[in-house]
Parts: C-alpha cells; structure tokens; sequence
C-alpha cells in the first residue's frame, strides 16, 4: 500500500492536535525522569527565552510545580529583561523554588572576558571593551553559495559601527572564550540538580541540535531534551497552549552572550526561524527544491544552496553530537 505525501505548503508544520503532542512530551518526561533515570524531580535554566519557557512549563505540569527547580544565570554581559521574563515566567506556572545564580565571577576567574576581548582588539584595535558593545554575526544570506565568514562588529558609544572580517585564529578564541557562559551555566545546574537528586531539563529545539548551535557540554549537557525534536515554529505552538506570557512569545531569539544586541539570525542561522524550518523540512524529507521554492517565492537555486548549507552545518557539527570514542 502507497500513501501519498503531502503537497509542501507553508501549514505543512503545522500541530493538528496540540493537546495529544502536549501530552505525550509530559508523559515521556515523566517516564525518563522517573524511570530510567531514577530521579524525583527536575532542575532547568530560565532566560526569558522561547526554548526554556517551554521547557519549564512543560516540566511544572509533568511534575507539578514544587517539583520543578528554575535557576536563572545571569552575568554581566546578560539582558536586564532576560531577568524580567525568567521571574514572570516561574509566578505563571507556580514555581517557587526559584535560584539566581550571578557567574560573573566564575566566568572572570576563566579569563572568559579577556580573552575574548584580546582577541576582538586585535582584529579592530580601537576597541575599548569598557565603553564599546562587541559581537560576532555571519553577514550571508543563507542561499550563499559560500561557506559562512564570520565579522566581529563594535558600536562605539557615539553609535558608530565598526565591522571587520574575523580571521580564524581570533574567531576560534571570542568563540572558545564565550563558550565559558554556557560550560559554568552547566556546572550549576548539575550542582543544584545532584544537590536535589533532580534531574537537568536541556532545553534545545530541533535546529540547535542538529544544526549544531549548541555547546558541547555546556546547554548540549542535559540529562534529557523534551523539545528536541521540535522545529522553532512548533516550539511557539506549544508556547501559545501552555500559556507562556506573551512578552516572551513576542521577544526576538537572542544568543544573550555578547554585549551587543544579537539575534540567533545573525550569529548562526542567516535566516528567519520561519522560512528555515520550512525549508528544512523540506530538505529532509526530500521534498524537491523547485516544489519548496514556488512556496517559500525563492528561486530554486537558493533552496539548492540553501540545502546545501544546511548539510554543511550537519556534517560540520557532526563532533557535537558525537559520544567519547572508545
């Protein structure tokens, strides 16, 4: 028996039924949590963000809400409104135990600011990291025949905008530097998760894991993913059933990593989370590119490169996802 697959077509990500999915997400995360990990509850990272939103509405209603640790990890380069909407969020699903854990100082005992900042003055040697905003961006459109080049940008505070090509030495450092934020965020989730005997909700989508834009052992350092196989679009879905407050549901995705303002667009994606899932669903399940393209008004050579760079980005990141070889 042969069943027909779908036209592509812009609803094709659509949740027929929210509730069913809902549901089972919980359901699972009951099961692994309980079952085959063995733990009574659970601890997850709170930034005002779409992903954790989820994730920590979806962990009070699996194993209701004094069940559930929220730890928000501000440092100095964090948004004062990740702060807000990380508090906003707990009162709305009723979580109390609520942690603020300031790793300012653990990320200056790394030397995470210095040497991210040796690195952006040496490429731009005006920088002043005292008084400039600082923050790396792929400039590319995602249908670019090219593999992505990295800038760094500064703002100076008279609002000029400075912007240079990163060589590969200085990128690897600014990245290996910040990288710091995420692997201390870990550390103390996994210190209050073995404190309590609870287990640490990772909280990436679909395209973080698979496209790789996570850090190894830093927020790719979960003891179980709900959200992972989710595409960004679905993850909203999801957000406007459970009631997530909708100054996060209308916040733009943000790393929250540099000093100035920067969108996961810039830094990684090149393109909307909208037209990207789509395309990428398109891609992996084989859809052709002219069939995307007349739906997604792109040409079908872009959705040709987009694919293309999607692939890249998979075998690239492949080490990512990769367990310790034996």
């Amino acid at each position: 028996m042969t069943t027909t697959r779908k036209p592509f077509s812009k609803d094709i990500l659509h949740i027929e039924n929210i509730e069913t999915v809902c549901n089972e997400i919980i359901s699972k995360l009951k099961t692994d949590v309980a079952k085959k990990l063995q733990r009574r509850g659970a601890v997850i990272g709170i930034s005002g963000g779409i992903d954790s939103s989820v994730c920590m509405a979806l962990s009070a209603k699996a194993f209701g809400p004094n069940k559930v640790t929220a730890i928000m990890l501000p440092e100095q380069d964090s948004s004062g409104d990740s702060r807000m909407l990380a508090e906003k969020l707990a009162a709305k699903f009723d979580v109390t135990d609520t942690i603020v854990e300031d790793i300012t100082k653990a990320l200056d005992g790394f030397g995470c600011y210095q040497r991210r900042d040796d690195a952006i003055g040496r490429v731009i040697t005006n920088f002043d990291p005292l008084v400039d905003k600082a923050k790396i961006e792929i400039k590319q459109d995602a249908a670019s025949n090219l593999p992505p080049a990295f800038s760094v940008t500064v703002i100076k505070p008279n609002g000029d905008v400075i912007s240079k090509l990163l060589p590969v030495k200085e990128y690897l450092q600014i990245v290996a530097s910040t990288n710091f934020k995420q692997r201390s965020r870990m550390s103390m989730l996994y210190y209050h998760a073995e404190r309590l005997h609870y287990a640490v909700i990772g909280t990436p989508n679909k395209h973080e894991v698979e496209q790789g834009f996570f850090v190894k052992h830093g927020d790719g350092g979960a003891d179980v993913m709900p959200i992972g196989h989710l595409y960004k679009t679905q993850v909203y879905q999801l957000a406007s059933h459970l009631g997530v407050p909708q100054e996060i549901i209308d916040r733009t995705p943000t790393t929250d990593t540099y000093t100035a303002e920067q969108t996961q667009e810039d830094f990684f994606y090149q393109m909307p989370f909208e037209q990207m899932d789509l395309i990428w669903y398109g891609w992996e399940n084989d859809y052709p590119a002219d069939e995307v393209a007349k739906v997604m008004d792109r040409t079908s050579q872009d959705i040709e490169n987009i694919y293309k760079n999607f692939e890249r980005k998979k075998k690239t990141t492949e080490y990512l996802r990769m367990r310790p070889i034996f």
